[in-house]
């Protein structure tokens, strides 16, 4: 036989080969009935359309023209993979309930790469339990009445001690400077203005802008810069730990005693680089969302003046009974008597949607209304578009924390609350769901007892895909008349 003979065939099997691989892909493909939906271009699929910004009080244009084509479960490809993306309520409770039985946690490996492979964001598993609880615990409702609250209370009066009256300032930088000082305090005893805190502030800045950035680890890059400061802060938390050991081993005592660094040294069997990595994503979460949720009051609450006149009456019959019987200081009996305050938070939370979505992945074969999802395939249930969607809340767009209320005409006060998830669900629930509710209560009781204050310019919360103030939120403040309390 000839070698054109030889060649040819080689081809002809080849070719036969690749019939056959293709007609068993096809096969296997067309066994799943998918959602409708795009797969957009290679690799990078949707994903650019899909992460591009806009408003924080809608779906955005991507989630809504797809919603509009497709319906509210759709198949698409993002993030590198295929993708099955919910803006269905009760797709996402099923997706977030069956956590670590049909579905677990899948962020990009940027995240882990930035976070940390032992922060909580991105463990599964027994490991995810495991420092769950311990966050838990450090944020448990006893810690909260005994710890946090008189702390919380401190740092927001030290913040708003700062406020100049018709001084223009940015809301969001007051609300992080608030919410990272508490941080700090509650994880390492770091007390507000000093040296230290001040630099780890910086550090912990730097760091952010790259958690949020394209994960480009380039010179010159936030992702690069922000992994510089990422060594540098765990550096510091080293050697607080080794301080801390050495305080114990002398048998010393101190202010430190009832911080998380105290408490996971003495009571947990975390290694050295768990703990750094438990600390650095407790600081991250603890602050980063909180400080845009206190964002977002200040930014709705001027646009509804009703609601402002109803939290400063809530507030001054606290503060009336509270100087009548000679307490200083809120206490948890206190807060529970902020009910309208807890609607306001609930509405802030709802329209604000300061996490927008969630990463999870299929490890079955999952079958849902007919819908086929593959093992593998990433699952984003959308949390702000169940939100915003106006078959769960009437006139979605508008700020009403009435709708909260339980005898409120303006929704269904059941309905709205089955649909509410701004802090996930199922085992995954947020830790902080609870000490985030009490930072916001707090500090609006102050702010509204204290201040009235002004948007002067054209800011918008905006989605990148965290939601960001891009003027970082400018006010000015006129101080209340407190005979009127």
């Amino acid at each position: 036989m000839s070698n054109s003979h030889i060649i040819f065939c080689f081809l002809s099997c080849i070719l036969a080969l690749t019939f056959i691989f293709i007609f068993f892909i096809k096969r296997k493909k067309t066994k799943f009935n998918l959602p409708p939906g795009k797969m957009g271009w290679p690799f990078i699929g949707e994903t650019i359309g899909y992460l591009k910004p806009y408003s924080a009080t809608t779906m955005g244009e991507f989630m809504e023209n797809h919603i509009a084509r497709y319906g509210t479960i759709y198949k698409s490809k993002l993030f590198g993979g295929p993708a099955i993306v919910s803006a269905d309520a009760e797709f996402n409770k099923f997706i977030l309930q069956n956590d670590g039985k049909l579905f677990e946690c899948s962020y990009p490996k940027s995240i882990g790469g930035i976070l940390g492979k032992w922060s909580m964001l991105v463990l599964v598993g027994d490991m995810h339990r495991d420092m769950r609880n311990i966050s838990l615990n450090f944020m448990s409702y006893a810690r909260l009445k005994t710890h946090f609250l008189k702390d919380i209370e401190n740092h927001t009066l030290l913040v708003l001690s700062s406020w100049k009256q018709n001084c223009t300032f940015s809301a969001q930088g007051e609300a992080k400077k608030f919410t990272f000082n508490l941080m700090a305090k509650q994880i390492m005893s770091l007390d507000p203005g000093n040296l230290e805190t001040e630099q780890l502030k910086k550090e912990y800045v730097s760091f952010m802008k790259g958690v949020v950035s394209a994960p480009l680890n380039l010179p010159g890059t936030a992702y690069r810069k922000a992994l510089k400061s990422r060594n540098t802060i765990l550096k510091f938390i080293e050697r607080k730990m080794e301080e801390r050991r050495k305080r114990n081993q002398e048998g010393k005592k101190g202010l430190e005693e009832n911080d998380l660094l105290n408490w996971v040294l003495k009571h947990s069997n975390l290694s050295n680089e768990q703990i750094l990595d438990l600390i650095l994503s407790l600081l991250f979460a603890g602050h980063e969302t909180s400080c845009v949720a206190i964002s977002l009051a200040i930014y709705f609450l001027p646009g509804c003046p009703q609601a402002i006149h109803q939290l400063r009456e809530e507030h001054r019959e606290i503060a009336r009974s509270k100087k009548k019987a000679g307490e200083v200081g809120l206490t948890w009996d206190d807060y529970k008597r902020m009910e309208f305050t807890h609607c306001v938070v609930n509405e802030t939370l709802r329209l604000g949607n300061v996490v927008r979505f969630l990463h999870r992945k299929a490890i079955k074969d999952v079958q849902y209304k007919g819908y086929d999802i593959p093992c593998g395939w990433k699952v984003l249930p959308v949390i702000s578009a169940v939100h915003l969607d106006p078959s769960n809340f009437d006139q979605p767009q508008h700020f009403n924390p009435w709708r909260w209320q339980g005898n409120s005409k303006s929704g269904n006060c059941a309905n709205t609350s089955n649909n509410f998830m701004p802090f996930g669900g199922g085992p995954r629930l947020c830790a902080g769901l609870e000490l985030a509710k009490l930072e916001m209560a707090v500090f609006i009781h102050h702010i509204i007892l204290n201040y009235n204050w002004n948007l002067v310019d054209v800011d918008q919360p905006v989605v990148y895909p965290f939601v960001d103030f891009p003027k970082g939120l400018p006010i000015r403040v006129q101080s209340q008349c407190h005979s009127l309390i």
